[in-house]
C-alpha cells in the first residue's frame, strides 16, 4: 500500500491530480477496458444519441474463464447444438456462482455486429429455453443500436442469467456501510430493506438499532446486519409485504448482507473490527450532500483502501440541498479520489445504463469508483442503486471457493450470545472448509493457550436454518450447553486434525500511516488482525531506532494478555489515538499444540458437549 494513503488519516489534501483517462462522469464516460457494451456511447433509454457512430466497434475479446459469454445469434439451433449451448451456460453460471451475462449480437473477438429485430427475438427465445433447461431465469439489462454496414437497424442485447436457488445456495455478497455520523447510513439501509421511504426524521432506521441509547441518540454504536434479496428475475425481495427473513432467503437468488457500522469517532474500534473480521466483499461509503467530506469520512475511506476493500460512494440527503450544493460535494469527492494517494476514477451514475456499466467495471477494475446521488426521503435515484446491487458480480469465482472448501474447517468467532432454550451461540465467518450440523471441532486459544472440544448443534444463516456451511459464508452456530465464559471474540473453531499453532510474539512488515512524533520500541498499540483485537507492545524495530509518518519497517510485536491464532500473510492494522499503521504478518514465534497442552485440553476432563 502506498504510504500516501496516510493523507487520508492525518495529512492534508494534495492538489487534485487527474488519473489515467480522467474522471468518468455521467453518461458516456469512457470506462477503462471497455467491459460494458455501451460504456463509451452516449445513450438515452438504451439507444444511441447523436448518431450510431459514437458506439465502440469492439468489446474486449471473450475470455475462456469468467461468467460473460458472447453470442452472435441463437436462431433455431439443432438439438445437438442446443445441448452444447446448455452445457456452456452451466459452465458460465458455475463461474459466476449462479450468475452469467450474455451479450447477444457480439462475435467472440468482441466485434459488435448486432442483429435485426426478428433475429434478436428468436435468439432471446432460444436463450430463455436454455435458461429453463438449467433452472434459471433471464432478465434483459439493456439494448442498443450499433452501426454495422446495413440498412436494417441492428442492435445488441445484454442479458443477465440467474439460476433459481436450490438448497440455500443463493449468491451472498457482504457490503460494509461506512461514513460519518449523521450521514444517513442506517436510514438508507432501512429504506432499502424495509421497502418504505423515510419521513425525514429517521423513522426508517428504527428497526436497525440494537440498543435503547441508539434509538434515543439516533447514532449507531454497534454492528448490525440487514439483508436485501433479489430473485432470479432481478426483482427486489425485502421486508415489505410483511415478509420474514426466512421468506426473503427462500425467495432470493442473490442476497446482499449489509454490515451497518458506526460513524462516530469514539466507536472507531467497532468500525475497524467490522471491516477486519467480517471480511466484506465491498464497502459503501455514505456522504451527506449538505455537509460533504466531514468528520470520519476521510478516515473511513482510508481504512477501506488500507484493507483493499473495493468501495463505492453514495451521496445522501440530496432532497435537502440545491443542485449546486450536490455538484460541489461531487467535485469535492472527485478531487480526493483522483489525488495520488487514492488514484481512483470516479464514475457518476445518472441512469440505469450507467448503473449496469458501473457494476461490471467496478468488479473488473479496482480503480473504478461509482458515485450515486440519492434521497432516502423522496426516493430520488434509489432505483439506480438497486440496479447496481442486482448486477454487481462476486469477486471470487467458483474455482477459488472450491479450493477453500477443500481445506480443513476454520470458523472465526466474532460474536457470542446466550439464547434461551438454545444455549451458547457464536456468530462469525467460515474462512475455510465445510461445517456441518453435529460436527466436532476445537475452539481456542483460551487465556492459557489451550483448545477445547465442542459440538456444533445447529446452524443458522441469514436467520434461517441451514445444515451445511461453506467457506466464505457467515452464520451463527449453536453450541448447546458449552460454557460461554470460556469463549471470547477473536477465537477460532477449527478441525481437530489441524493441530493449530498460536503465538504471543509475531513480526509484521508495516507502514506507519500517521504518528504525531516518532514510533519507538515500547510503544503500545491496539492490533487488528482479522477477528483478533488486542493490545500489543513494540519489542523491536528491525534496522531502525524509530519510525516517522510514511516510513516502512519490520516490527516485532508481543500481545500483552494472551496468545492468539494468527497466519503468516494476514493483513494487519494497528492504532493508538491518532497513530495508525497497516501491514501484514511476516513471521510467528509459534507455540505448538503439544507445547501448550492441546492433548490435555482435549482429554476427558475438558469435554464440553
Amino acid at each position: 500500500m502506498d504510504s500516501r494513503v496516510s493523507e487520508l488519516f492525518g495529512g492534508c489534501c494534495r492538489p487534485a491530480v487527474c488519473g489515467a483517462g480522467g474522471a468518468l462522469r455521467g453518461r458516456g464516460g469512457a470506462a477503462p477496458g471497455g467491459g460494458g457494451s455501451g460504456s463509451k456511447a452516449k445513450k438515452k433509454n438504451g439507444r444511441s444519441r447523436g448518431g450510431k457512430a459514437n458506439n465502440p466497434p469492439y468489446l474486449p475479446p471473450e475470455a475462456e474463464d469468467g461468467n460473460i459469454e458472447y453470442k452472435l445469434k441463437l436462431v433455431n439451433p439443432s438439438q445437438y447444438r442446443f445441448e452444447h449451448l446448455v452445457t456452456q451456460m452451466k459452465w458460465r453460471l458455475q463461474e459466476g456462482r449462479g450468475e452469467a451475462v450474455y451479450q447477444i449480437g457480439v462475435e467472440d473477438n468482441g466485434l459488435l455486429v448486432g442483429l435485426s429485430e426478428e433475429e434478436m427475438r428468436a435468439s432471446l427465445k432460444t436463450l430463455r429455453r436454455m435458461a429453463e433447461k438449467v433452472g434459471a431465469d433471464i432478465t434483459v439489462l439493456r439494448e442498443r443500436e450499433v452501426d454495422y454496414d446495413s440498412d436494417v437497424p441492428r442492435k445488441i442485447t445484454e442479458v443477465l442469467v440467474r439460476k433459481v436457488p436450490d438448497n440455500q445456495q443463493f449468491l451472498d455478497l457482504r457490503v460494509a456501510v461506512l461514513g460519518n455520523v449523521d450521514s444517513g447510513k442506517s436510514t438508507l439501509l432501512g429504506v432499502l430493506t424495509q421497502g418504505e421511504l423515510d419521513n425525514g426524521r429517521g423513522r426508517a432506521r428504527l428497526n436497525l438499532f440494537r440498543h435503547l441509547h441508539e434509538i434515543q441518540s439516533g447514532r449507531t454504536s454497534s454492528i448490525s446486519f440487514e439483508i436485501l434479496g433479489f430473485n432470479s428475475k432481478g426483482e427486489v425481495v425485502n421486508y415489505s409485504d410483511s415478509r420474514t427473513a426466512e421468506e426473503i432467503c427462500e425467495s432470493s437468488s442473490k442476497m446482499i448482507t449489509f454490515i451497518d457500522l458506526a460513524g462516530h469517532h469514539k466507536y472507531l474500534k467497532t468500525t475497524i473490527f467490522g471491516l477486519t473480521s467480517y471480511c466484506p466483499d465491498f464497502a459503501m461509503l455514505v456522504v451527506s450532500a449538505n455537509t460533504g467530506i466531514a468528520g470520519t469520512t476521510r478516515e473511513h475511506l482510508g481504512l477501506a483502501m488500507a484493507l483493499k476493500v473495493p468501495f463505492f460512494i453514495v451521496i445522501s440527503k440530496v432532497d435537502l440541498c440545491s443542485k449546486a450544493t450536490v455538484e460541489r460535494t461531487v467535485k469535492q469527492l472527485e478531487r480526493i479520489l483522483k489525488q495520488p494517494g487514492c488514484n481512483k476514477l470516479p464514475l457518476l451514475v445518472n441512469s440505469d445504463d450507467d448503473a449496469v456499466t458501473a457494476a461490471q467495471q467496478f468488479a473488473q477494475s479496482p480503480n473504478i469508483t461509482p458515485i450515486f446521488t440519492l434521497s432516502s426521503v423522496s426516493g430520488e435515484n434509489l432505483d439506480l442503486l438497486k440496479v447496481f446491487l442486482n448486477v454487481l458480480p462476486p469477486l471470487t469465482n467458483s474455482k477459488e471457493q472450491e479450493e477453500l472448501m477443500q481445506q480443513l474447517t476454520e470458523f472465526q468467532v466474532d460474536e457470542i450470545y446466550t439464547v434461551p432454550e438454545v444455549g451458547t451461540v457464536v456468530g462469525g465467518t467460515l474462512s475455510s472448509g465445510i461445517c456441518r450440523e453435529g460436527e466436532n471441532l476445537v475452539v481456542g486459544p483460551t487465556d492459557d493457550g489451550k483448545f477445547l472440544r465442542l459440538k456444533v448443534c445447529s446452524i443458522q444463516r441469514n436467520r434461517s436454518a441451514c445444515r451445511v456451511l461453506r467457506a466464505g459464508q457467515a452464520a451463527t452456530l449453536a453450541l448447546g450447553p458449552f460454557d460461554r465464559s470460556l469463549l471470547r471474540k477473536g477465537m477460532v473453531m477449527v478441525s481437530p486434525e489441524m493441530n493449530p499453532t498460536i503465538c504471543s510474539v509475531f513480526e509484521a512488515e508495516i507502514v506507519l500511516l500517521f504518528h504525531a512524533t516518532t514510533f519507538r520500541k515500547g510503544f503500545q498499540v491496539t492490533v487488528h488482525v482479522g477477528n483478533v483485537r488486542q493490545t500489543a507492545i513494540v519489542e523491536k524495530i528491525h534496522g531502525k531506532d524509530k519510525l516517522r509518518t510514511g516510513e516502512k519497517a519490520v516490527v516485532r510485536f508481543r500481545f500483552i494478555k494472551h496468545p492468539e491464532y494468527l497466519k503468516i500473510g494476514a493483513k494487519l492494522l494497528f492504532r493508538e489515538g491518532v497513530t495508525k499503521g497497516i501491514g501484514h504478518v511476516t513471521d510467528l514465534q509459534a507455540i505448538t499444540a503439544k507445547e501448550n497442552g492441546l492433548e490435555e485440553s482435549l482429554g476427558p476432563g475438558q469435554l464440553s458437549f
